[in-house]
C-alpha cells in the first residue's frame, strides 16, 4: 500500500512540482489526487501561470491612472482614449517553444497574444515584437532567427494584422535560450469590454474553436523550467498554430459579443482547458463542471489528462447567457468552427470534471488560484560597476572606421531583411512603421484624427550592469519612443525575463529592476496596466542577460501632428535637446569598438525626462518639428546616422571641445533628443523659456556624414555597410 503515493509524488516530480509543493497539495485535499488532479495542480502553480516567484513584487507597480479602464489581473490592460473607445493591449512571453520549434514558438506566441486582446472584445490592430538572439556566429543562430522570422510573418501576416514596430538583438548571453516576446494592440468600444468571471451559476460553458490534440501538453511547465542537454526532446510541447483559424475564431469572437449572448469568455492559452476554466469560475467565485466527452477533439482515445492539459492552438471558452445557445451555434456555424456545450457554471465552488460517465477530477478551486504558493525568495544585492571617466575610455584609432563598425554591429545594423518579412501595411491604417524611420509604429484610429502609438524597449546591457537603473532605463526609453512621434504616452505592458528565482542572485535582478521600473512609472505617470513574467530562462545553469522588456502605447490627438526621423532636409539645422556628459559605461561603442562590456549604465534621471519629453511633444504638438529621434544606442553620432540614412541627405555634426570625441560623438547619456529644425533660433528660444538645455550640434546637407575636425563618411559607404550586415549573415 505504500508504492501508490511514492509513485505519485515521483510523477509531480516529473510535472515541475517540488516535494513541499506536493505535501502542500496532500493537506489542501485531505488525500491524494490522481493523475488528471495532478496534471491540473502543476500546470496551474507553474510559475509561468501562477506567478508565485514574483506576485509579492510585481504589487510595486503602479496600476491605476486617468485612462485606466482595466489593470492587471485579466487577460489583457484596457485604458482609455476618448470618443467611448478604448484601447486593449499586452505582451507575453513564447521563449521555450520558440528555441525548441522556432517558426511554431513565434507563430503561436503571436497567435496567443492576440486571442489575449481580442478576448477582452477587442479587434486587433497592430503586432510589435522584441526579440533576443544569441551570437550570430553559434551554430545555432541563423536557424533560430530564421525560424522565428518566418513564424511571426506567416502567422501575422495570415490573420491580416500589421507588425509595425520591434525591436531585435544579439548576445552570446542568449545561446542558450533565445526571447520571442510578442505585443498586440487592439481597439474596442469602452462600454463593450468583455471579462473572464463566471458571473453566476447555472450558465451554459461552450467551447468553440479548433479541436482538441495531443499538441502543447505540459507547455506551461516546460515554458517553467531550464534547458538542459535534453531540450530537444521537450518538442511535444510546442503548439502548433493555424493562422486562418485564427482568422474565423476573430471574426466569431466579436460576433458573438455584438450578439449580446456573452457573460464571461477566456481564450485557452498556457494550460489550455484547465487555466481557462479554473480562472473564469475562480475569478467569479462559483463552481464548474465539465463534460468532457462533449470536447470536440481531433484525435481518438483522447483521455482527461490530455484533454484538460493540451495547448491545442485557436480555441475559446464562453459562458453564455441563460437560453443563448441557439444563437452561439448559429454564428459557429457560420464560420465554420467547432462547437459544443461541455458543461455548466455551479455554486459549489470546486472544478469538476467527468469523462466516459465517470468523475475524474473533484477539486475546490481556492487552492488552484487563489491559494497557490507564493514565495519571497531570498536575494541578494546585485554587485554594481564603477562609473566610468569619459576621459579615460580611449579613442578609437580611426574615427570613421569606428561609425562603420558601430553602424553594422549585429543590434545597430539595419533590420531591413526581417521587417521586409512582416506585412506592415494590411489594414491600411499603419502611419509609422520599422521601415518608415520614426521612434514608434503609429496605427490611425478609423474615423477620427487620433492615432495609437506603440513601441517596445529594453536595454539588457544596462540591466545586466545595474538592474534598478536598467529598470527604469526600460521604462524612461518607451516613454521616450511615445514622445519622439508627438504622442502621450498612457500605459505600458511588461514581460519580465529573468533566469531562475531560486539563485539569490538572480532573484536580486528581477527585485531591483521591478524597483527601477516601478519608480520611472510613478514619476513618469506611465502605469502597467498588463504583462508576463518568464523566469528560468537559462540553459545547464547559465541565465539570460536580465531582459523586463516594455510594450508603450500612447495616443496621438492628431495625426498631422506628429514625428519621424525620416523627413530630414537639406538646410535644416539639428538641435540637441538634454545634456552630455558623455556616459560610455555599458554603451555600444565600449562593447562593439573596445571589445569590453564594463562600465555603470548611464543614470536616469526622471525628472529630467519628463521636462525634456513634454518640452518636445510640445513643440511637436505647435507644428514647430516633424523630425525628431531618441538617443539611445550609440549616442549622438547613431541617432544622426540613422536619421540622414532614413532621410537620404547628408549631416554635418559640430564638435565638442569641453569633452573627448569619443564621449561626444558616443555617449549615451538619457533623456535627450536630436531634432531636425527649419528654425532652429526659435526652437533655442522655446527651450530656454522652459528651461530645457538645448543646444544647435549641426545641420543637414550633402552627401556625407560626418563631425567637424574629427571624420567624414560617405553616406553610401555608411548605407551599404548598415544595411548589408543582416542579408550578409542570412545568406
Amino acid at each position: 500500500m505504500t508504492s501508490a503515493p511514492q509513485s505519485m509524488a515521483q510523477t509531480a516530480a516529473e510535472f515541475g512540482l517540488k516535494p513541499d509543493e506536493y505535501d502542500l497539495i496532500l493537506k489542501r485535499l485531505g488525500r491524494e489526487p490522481n493523475l488528471v488532479e495532478l496534471g491540473v495542480f502543476s500546470v496551474m502553480w507553474s510559475e509561468h501561470c501562477s506567478y508565485k516567484s514574483s506576485r509579492r513584487h510585481l504589487s510595486k507597480f503602479p496600476t491605476k491612472g486617468p485612462r485606466v479602464i482595466c489593470g492587471p489581473g485579466e487577460n489583457a490592460g484596457v485604458v482609455d482614449i476618448g470618443d467611448g473607445q478604448a484601447c486593449i493591449f499586452k505582451m507575453e512571453s513564447h521563449n521555450h517553444p520558440s528555441f525548441i520549434e522556432p517558426y511554431q514558438g513565434a507563430a503561436t506566441g503571436v497567435g496567443g497574444i492576440m486571442r489575449d486582446v481580442f478576448t477582452m472584445g477587442a479587434r486587433p490592430i497592430a503586432l510589435l515584437n522584441a526579440l533576443r538572439f544569441g551570437d550570430p556566429a553559434h551554430p545555432r543562430t541563423r536557424r533560430l532567427l530564421s525560424g522565428v522570422v518566418s513564424g511571426i510573418g506567416g502567422y501575422g501576416n495570415c490573420v491580416g494584422v500589421p507588425t509595425i514596430a520591434g525591436e531585435t538583438n544579439f548576445h552570446r548571453g542568449y545561446d542558450g535560450n533565445i526571447l520571442v516576446n510578442a505585443m498586440c494592440v487592439g481597439l474596442a468600444d469602452a462600454d463593450a469590454i468583455f471579462y473572464s468571471a463566471a458571473p453566476a451559476p447555472g450558465l451554459p460553458v461552450v467551447y468553440f474553436g479548433s479541436k482538441t490534440g495531443r499538441d502543447g501538453i505540459h507547455g506551461a511547465t516546460m515554458a517553467s523550467a531550464e534547458f538542459d542537454d535534453a531540450s530537444d526532446e521537450k518538442r511535444p510541447t510546442v503548439q502548433v498554430g493555424d493562422p486562418f483559424a485564427e482568422k474565423l475564431l476573430i471574426e466569431a469572437t466579436l460576433e458573438l459579443m455584438a450578439s449580446g449572448a456573452v457573460a464571461a469568455i477566456q481564450d485557452m492559452g498556457a494550460a489550455g482547458l484547465t487555466s481557462s476554466s479554473v480562472e473564469m469560475a475562480g475569478k467569479g467565485g462559483v463552481g464548474i463542471e465539465l463534460d468532457l466527452d462533449q470536447v470536440p477533439q481531433r484525435e481518438t482515445g483522447m483521455s482527461a489528462y490530455e484533454m484538460m492539459l493540451s495547448e491545442s492552438q485557436e480555441r475559446m471558452l464562453a459562458i453564455l447567457k441563460p437560453g443563448r445557445e441557439a444563437d452561439g451555434h448559429r454564428i459557429f456555424a457560420k464560420w465554420g468552427l467547432d462547437a459544443a456545450v461541455i458543461g455548466r457554471t455551479t455554486d459549489t465552488g470546486r472544478i469538476v470534471l467527468r469523462h466516459g460517465g465517470e468523475v475524474v477530477c473533484d477539486l475546490p478551486l481556492a487552492p488552484l488560484s487563489d491559494d497557490a504558493p507564493l514565495y519571497d525568495r531570498p536575494w541578494t544585492q546585485p554587485a554594481l560597476q564603477p562609473r566610468l571617466d569619459p576621459a579615460a575610455v580611449p579613442a578609437p584609432a580611426d574615427f570613421a572606421a569606428a561609425v562603420l563598425d558601430l553602424m553594422s554591429a549585429p543590434d545597430m545594423a539595419s533590420k531591413r531583411w526581417l521587417w521586409e518579412q512582416y506585412d506592415r501595411h494590411v489594414m491600411a491604417d499603419t502611419l509609422e512603421d520599422s521601415a518608415t524611420g520614426a521612434d514608434s509604429g503609429v496605427v490611425r484610429v478609423h474615423g477620427t484624427r487620433k492615432a495609437i502609438a506603440a513601441t517596445s524597449d529594453c536595454t539588457p546591457r544596462y540591466v545586466q550592469a545595474d538592474p534598478y537603473e536598467g529598470g527604469k532605463q526600460a521604462v524612461a526609453e518607451a516613454w521616450r519612443n511615445l514622445t519622439a512621434v508627438g504622442a502621450d504616452p498612457i500605459a505600458i505592458t511588461d514581460n519580465l525575463n529573468f533566469g531562475n528565482p531560486e539563485r539569490p542572485e538572480i532573484m536580486g535582478q528581477i527585485v531591483r529592476a521591478i524597483d527601477g521600473m516601478a519608480e520611472a512609472c510613478r514619476v513618469l505617470d506611465f502605469p502597467v496596466v498588463s504583462g508576463n513574467v518568464s523566469l528560468y530562462n537559462e540553459t545547464s545553469g547559465a541565465a539570460i542577460p536580465p531582459t523586463p522588456t516594455v510594450g508603450g502605447v500612447g495616443l496621438v490627438p492628431d495625426y498631422g501632428r506628429r514625428a519621424d526621423f525620416s523627413s530630414l532636409k537639406a538646410g535644416m539645422s539639428l538641435v540637441l535637446v538634454g545634456e552630455t556628459r558623455g556616459e560610455l559605461g555599458a554603451s555600444m561603442y565600449l562593447r562593439e569598438i573596445l571589445g569590453r562590456e564594463d562600465g555603470a549604465p548611464p543614470p536616469v534621471d526622471l525628472a529630467v525626462e519628463r521636462r525634456n519629453g513634454d518640452f518636445v511633444r510640445s513643440l511637436i504638438r505647435e507644428g514647430r518639428v516633424q523630425v525628431v529621434h531618441d538617443l539611445s544606442d550609440g549616442g549622438l553620432v547613431a541617432a544622426a546616422a540613422e536619421m540622414a540614412l532614413a532621410s537620404g541627405v547628408g549631416v554635418t555634426l559640430a564638435a565638442e571641445a569641453a569633452l573627448p570625441a569619443q564621449a561626444w560623438l558616443f555617449g549615451e547619456d538619457q533623456g535627450r533628443y536630436l531634432l531636425g529644425c527649419p528654425d532652429a533660433d526659435a526652437v533655442l528660444a522655446a527651450a530656454s523659456a522652459a528651461g530645457v538645455p538645448a543646444r544647435a550640434v549641426g545641420t543637414a546637407g550633402g552627401a556625407d556624414l560626418a563631425c567637424e575636425g574629427v571624420f567624414s563618411l560617405a553616406l553610401g559607404r555608411l548605407r551599404e555597410r548598415h544595411e548589408g550586415w543582416l542579408p550578409d549573415y542570412m545568406a
